[in-house]
């Protein structure tokens, strides 16, 4: 009997298919790797099979028995268990209360019984086999702590099927080493296992089949023994759509050393960072989830304090310990989370746009609303945000466009330096290609540009230099123009062989990070 069948699987968000007619089986008693590249449809597939989202098309059998309802208690019921790759822990309760929240040991009496939960929990990290603390409340943990946490949490439930999603990103060597010793006893007694990682070398390791998906839709299916990592490399990375091969690239004229980071550190990460920005340069930073590109970039905008090492801003140290101080030293930050952090979707085009010059166009509390007119206006035209006018609220937006806001935001500041983290997420591929193209007119008039993606198609599209970085260290610094093939004249075929060399060169630094043995 198959653990796990599910058949036909679509889900639509927006009028976007994340999932397109999804074939996915797994085996009783078998480690079965689930991969693919960032918006592939891997967390929505099993968000589905855990009941967090209802299919729009498609059936799903657990154990041989259909699954009709589609909620977490459902498929709780029917055996399944997952550990969310974005943590669910509640940060106030300690590590025991959260293992077994909603499923709490009582007393006669009925009242919640504390010390039984925290002997359970000890019981699940003595068979890990690593030291949690079960009274410890959540946020006094380090981020290893906290993945170990939810590990467990989804061990606790006893199932049939257990779904870890990113497991082993914030552990160290000796942790994973642990957790696998244990999936291979889960395994033997009939346990499947679904594992999604984008670290080859684990998949290599621990997984006994593979499914691997591409743009919402199933690539393929097969024994490790049949996937070896550069084949499973060429199935994730597959054909890329001419969206953003057809992006013309001018050579960058690069200027000035704008940026300099020597040696720095922060409090977790990154680790001893080095590198250079020059003016009219676009400087890609490549890695997988817990590299530490998003804390650089925080560092680099003050929004965490760096602890050692020094950031240079054109050849003059520059004390960043505050988000003030970077806007001062001419230094923006377009956030990752748009919606949370980079704009207020209720408010107005024009009043998200003046919010980062507010000090500048008022005078005695009040705005000069002719020049916060006419800064907007300016961005709207030099941006080409698509809006019916200035008054209309971001929300009512594309994707693209609120983006497009968030960076006029910071553009009307005028830095010298601009740090994208992840400046074309969620938003459409013809919207990304705009975006793209942006960022290299802003270098070509001369900024200095930092950007993140987890998109390797869109650095190679977008940078002139790419930094390769693991666990918050920089391994790599490469040339854009080395990665590419001049002697192929498709653009499509040069762009996915060299993400397909990038993808190798992140496989490489992850290993140099983790040794195996």
């Amino acid at each position: 009997m198959t653990a796990v069948v599910m058949k036909g699987i679509s889900k639509a968000f927006g009028g976007v298919k994340a999932l397109d007619n999804v074939d996915f089986a797994v085996l009783p008693g078998e480690i079965h790797a689930l991969l693919g590249g960032n918006g592939a449809g891997k967390s929505t597939i099993l968000k589905v099979l855990n009941g967090v989202h209802r299919p729009d098309a498609g059936t799903i059998t657990v154990g041989g028995v259909a699954l009709t309802t589609h909620t977490p208690e459902a498929s709780r019921a029917a055996g399944i268990a997952m550990n969310f790759q974005e943590m669910s822990l509640i940060p106030t309760l300690t590590v025991a209360q959260n293992i077994y929240l909603t499923r709490e040991a009582r007393t006669p009496r009925g009242l919640l019984d504390d010390a039984a939960c925290e002997a359970k929990a000890a019981d699940i990290f003595a068979m890990l086999e690593v030291k949690v603390d079960p009274k410890a409340i959540v946020s006094t943990l380090g981020a290893g702590q906290k993945q170990l946490t939810e590990i467990a949490k989804a061990i606790s439930q006893s199932s049939k099927v257990l779904i870890l999603d990113e497991p082993s990103t914030a552990l160290a060597v000796s942790d994973v080493e642990r957790l696998f010793t244990f999936l291979r006893k889960l395994k033997a007694q009939g346990v499947a296992v679904i594992y999604v990682s984008h670290r080859m070398d684990e998949i290599a390791r621990i997984a006994d089949r593979a499914t691997i998906l591409r743009d919402g839709k199933h690539v393929i299916t097969a024994p490790m023994s049949e996937l070896p990592i550069d084949m499973m490399i060429e199935h994730i990375v597959g054909k890329r759509s001419k969206g953003l091969a057809d992006v013309q690239r001018g050579d960058a004229t690069r200027g000035e050393v704008l940026l300099e980071a020597r040696g720095v550190s922060g409090a977790h990460k990154p680790k001893d960072v080095s590198f250079t920005l020059h003016r009219g340069e676009v400087l890609g930073l490549a890695g997988l989830l817990g590299s530490g590109r998003s804390s650089l970039a925080r560092v680099i905008a003050g929004i965490e304090p760096a602890t050692a090492g020094e950031l240079r801003i054109r050849g003059a140290a520059a004390a960043i310990r505050k988000p003030s101080d970077a806007i001062a030293a001419g230094v923006a930050l377009v956030p990752e989370a748009r919606a949370t952090q980079g704009i207020i979707p209720a408010h107005s085009v024009a009043a998200n746009i003046v919010l980062s010059v507010l000090g500048h166009i008022s005078a005695k509390g009040v705005v000069n609303r002719p020049k916060a007119q006419q800064i907007t206006d300016d961005m709207i035209a030099r941006l080409q945000i698509k809006t019916a006018s200035r008054d209309h609220a971001v929300s009512t937006l594309s994707g693209g466009n609120q983006q497009k806001v968030v960076i006029g935001k910071w553009l009307a500041t005028d830095p010298d330096i601009l740090v994208l983290d992840e400046p074309t997420a969620g938003i459409d591929i013809g919207s990304k290609s705009e975006i793209i193209r942006l960022v290299r007119n802003l270098a070509a008039q001369g900024k200095g540009i930092v950007m993140i993606s987890s998109e390797l198609s869109e650095l190679l599209t977008a940078c002139d230099r790419i930094l390769v970085m693991a666990d918050g260290r920089a391994h790599q610094m490469i040339d854009r123009a080395a990665l590419d093939d001049p002697a192929d004249p498709d653009p499509g075929h040069r762009l996915q062989a060299a993400e397909r060399q990038l993808q190798i060169e992140i496989q490489k630094a992850l290993s140099q990070e983790i040794p195996h043995g």
